[in-house]
């Protein structure tokens, strides 16, 4: 599946703006079949955004259910003879698509795109009735989890991730044209000898229907200036470049790979595909690009900001790049889920190096909205996250490395975050899905998150990571105040990990911080002991050889559910919710701005 793109043989059309919206609060509107005419006592709602943060309404906000979305599409006259799709790049958590009330497609997961082909169903110059109806309820069998209990007001969705499910059309919607013989997928591999790169690629081609004339993939492998370096003919092979000039983290560079597809003399569908080369390699401890030991510096970051939620807007994308670089950090991960393809593509550009996250947040029954706590239930269980569950983790998987396995800037996959990882339910549950993974993409390594209940000793997933990724709170949530004691406590657990012979990334440390809270001698959530907490887990990293990585937990406050530990969301963050910076900004600037010997 190819995001929709403008080429000499491709159109798209931007769908965003106001769309008619209406809550289904009763669950009536499949039974009166509201896709099949305008949606009764509709108000607006804006495409991209979360519907939650819009209303002065609570009832909206924490609403669970269908939502539907509607407008009038009017399809180019200019398509006709073409394979007309609708791409939408996120829809939280499932979709349901009609056009003129006919449906035509489903998806489940919210984070990642789906097409549906709209061709036998509109011609060129009509205009037709869209519907898209968003549903966030969240199952055992969804990844991320949840339950729907029943409550005085109704019924209440419960998870276990420690941040606001946000719902709704979070990213750009397309309707797009290709020609029915098409590139319907490509996929590079780089690799580095000496001086010379190669790119290996392998093209999919679909509808090859061509009244018996010959259906042809030729390549072309463009450098940043536009000059051809290499050119190949067929759907599989190998594109040699001397003197090539690699994507390096903070010195990004990035070749155009143009595919075309021939039938007979006439090119019937072009696309383009942006490849930087570069390698990734773990030896014993050491992550390595390009052959080069790396350190990770950053943060676990959110698609979050106020009043439009999961939205992508490209100018909050900016600003956050622009903090990330002030800070003099080189790579965030998507925690805990699958961020925009325009954030992907920023950062192929921008040189910064990501830890690529499934959704599957919340597989740990034994924490309750970021607190040690459980709520009641087992979490691996055939009633609860069982085998039905692992399928679906499975295709996830499968379809994040589908959409970013062409990204120089990932270099890691995380399959999970913070999943009960001590129980034998638990190593059974995952063994299988890190060979899902690796059979998906060989080339990169394969992680998870771990979490503090699961300490060295104890854990029994880590044995199939290629890469250790630990989430502590000692200082925090563990040895509140004490820091001396908490370092005492990190080191010794670091030491374990560190015998295992693999690259360390502390994926999340932090602690709650008050903006403009200052106390002396410094105290939880104040800005001095936010400082000085991140001071003593640096101690703890720099003593341990085996720490390859430092990312924050968290770039900026977020949104969660309410709590008595979430003073207006979780405050974790370095900079504010609206992206202005508090002590340990310039404290971690200083740390990771300075020359190296």
């Amino acid at each position: 599946m190819i995001r929709p793109q403008d080429t000499s043989t491709r159109e798209r059309k931007n769908l965003n703006g106001l769309w008619s919206f209406r809550l289904d609060h009763d669950g009536v509107g499949r039974e009166q079949q509201w896709a099949s005419g305008p949606v009764p006592e509709a108000s607006e709602m804006a495409v991209p955004a979360s519907y939650n943060d819009i209303f002065a309404d609570a009832t909206a906000r924490d609403f669970s259910g269908d939502a539907y979305y509607q407008r009038s599409v009017r399809i180019p006259r200019g398509w006709d003879g073409q394979r007309i799709t609708l791409y939408v790049e996120s829809a939280t958590h499932h979709a349901t698509v009609w056009v003129d009330g006919i449906e035509v497609a489903q998806h489940a997961g919210g984070y990642l795109p789906f097409e549906a082909d709209l061709t036998p169903h509109v011609s060129a110059g009509q205009e037709v009735l869209l519907t898209i109806c968003v549903n966030n309820v969240l199952t055992f069998q969804t990844i991320p989890p949840g339950v729907v209990e029943d409550s005085p007001t109704g019924p209440k969705q419960i998870y276990w991730h420690d941040f606001y499910n946000y719902a709704g059309l979070h990213r750009t919607v397309w309707l797009a044209a290709s020609a029915p013989t098409r590139v319907e997928d490509v996929t590079v591999r780089t690799e580095v000898d000496g001086t010379t790169g190669r790119v290996a690629y392998d093209v999919v081609v679909e509808g090859g229907e061509s009244g018996g004339e010959s259906v042809t993939v030729r390549t072309e492998l463009r450098d940043a200036d536009g000059a051809v370096v290499a050119t190949g003919t067929g759907s599989s092979g190998e594109l040699v470049v001397e003197d090539v000039t690699l994507w390096q983290p903070g010195a990004a560079y990035l070749y155009d790979l143009r595919v075309e597809v021939t039938v007979g003399d006439e090119v019937v569908d072009s696309v383009d595909q942006t490849v930087g080369v570069r390698t990734v390699a773990v030896d014993g401890t050491r992550f390595l690009i390009n052959g080069e030991p790396f350190h990770f510096t950053g943060f676990g970051m959110h698609e979050d900001h106020d009043t439009v939620g999961k939205a992508h807007v490209d100018a909050l994308m900016l600003r956050d790049f622009h903090l990330l670089e002030w800070i003099g950090a080189n790579s965030f991960r998507t925690s805990h889920y699958p961020y925009s393809e325009d954030v992907m593509d920023y950062a192929d550009r921008a040189g910064i190096v990501v830890i690529d996250e499934t959704p599957a947040v919340g597989l740990n029954a034994g924490i309750g909205g970021g607190i040690f706590g459980g709520q009641g239930y087992t979490t691996f269980s055939p009633d609860t996250i069982n085998d039905a569950t692992r399928e679906v983790h499975a295709q996830v998987i499968r379809d994040l490395i589908a959409r970013d396995k062409n990204h120089p800037s990932v270099v890691l996959w995380s399959i999970a975050n913070e999943p009960e990882s001590d129980t034998e339910g638990a190593e059974e549950y995952f063994r299988p899905l890190f060979d899902v993974a690796r059979e998906a993409d060989p080339t990169r390594p394969v992680g998870f998150v771990n979490v503090m209940l699961a300490p060295h000793g104890t854990c029994r997933v880590s044995q199939f990571a290629d890469v250790i990724m630990l989430n502590r709170y000692y200082g925090w949530y563990v040895n509140t105040g004490d820091l001396a004691n908490a370092e005492l406590a990190w080191t010794a657990e670091i030491e374990g990990w560190a015998s295992d012979g693999k690259p360390i990334i502390i994926t999340e440390y932090g602690a709650d911080t008050m903006p403009g809270l200052h106390q002396v001698p410094a105290a939880p959530w104040s800005e001095e002991y936010q400082v000085e907490y991140l001071e003593m887990n640096h101690r703890v990293f720099d003593a341990c050889e085996a720490v390859v990585g430092e990312q924050v937990w968290n770039f900026a406050d977020f949104a969660t559910t309410p709590g008595i530990m979430r003073v207006g969301g979780n405050k974790k963050g370095v900079f504010t919710r609206d992206r202005q910076p508090k002590a340990a900004a310039h404290y971690l600037r200083r740390r990771w701005t300075k020359p190296t010997d």
